[in-house]
């Protein structure tokens, strides 16, 4: 009886470690960022070096992760980037909504503006769906890379998106320019973690 009871709790404990394994390591929908800086965007793109942006949903928990590696990043690359962060705040939400902890952490990386983007009018232009997803355009305005600088949900440490950007700031080639994204969907009001202050 004992051992059934035992074999038992081992089977859901297993279970629920691969569930969690299989969310952590899927990516949500991809963006499609155009290839060229669109014309409608209010964002300033950079004509003396590259632009970043990245778009967070200021709930996701799992964009905690993304903001820790741009500050790395950051502090790679320091004056070979110009980097903007844009939080969606839904049509009705009031500014208080947007500025969670991860609103106070972006703008405490140096290099890095933080803007409000009313009603997601930003993320539809660049056609991003999910919180973290970043693009990367160079000077004359080009696609050069997009998708997440995260391994997997809320996962923090190496990971390809992160060094991919990198190099190509540095002027190296890289095999692929693109990443999944791991996220909370960017337009979803209620994210996985609605505590976030």
């Amino acid at each position: 009886m004992i051992g059934c009871i035992a074999g038992l709790w081992l089977a859901m404990v297993s279970a629920g470690t691969l569930l969690m394994l299989g969310y952590a390591n899927t990516p949500n929908q991809d963006g499609l960022p155009p290839d060229h800086w669109p014309d409608s965007s209010q964002l300033v793109q950079n004509q003396d070096q590259p632009t970043l942006i990245m778009f967070i949903h200021p709930h996701c928990p799992c964009s905690r992760a993304s903001i820790g590696e741009l500050a790395v990043l950051m502090a790679h690359c320091q004056g070979r980037v110009t980097m903007h962060v844009l939080f969606l705040r839904p049509a009705g939400m009031p500014l208080e909504w947007i500025r969670t902890d991860l609103w106070r952490d972006a703008s405490a990386i140096p290099g890095v503006k933080v803007y409000c983007d009313d009603e997601g009018r930003e993320a539809r232009r660049f056609h991003i769906e999910t919180s973290g997803d970043t693009a990367l355009y160079d000077a004359k305005g080009q696609l050069l890379f997009h998708g997440g600088i995260t391994g997997s949900r809320g996962h923090s440490g190496d990971n390809a998106g992160r060094d991919d950007v990198e190099a190509l700031l540095f002027n190296k080639t890289i095999p692929q320019n693109h990443t999944p994204a791991f996220g909370c969907s960017l337009f979803d009001t209620e994210c996985a973690d609605t505590t976030a202050e």
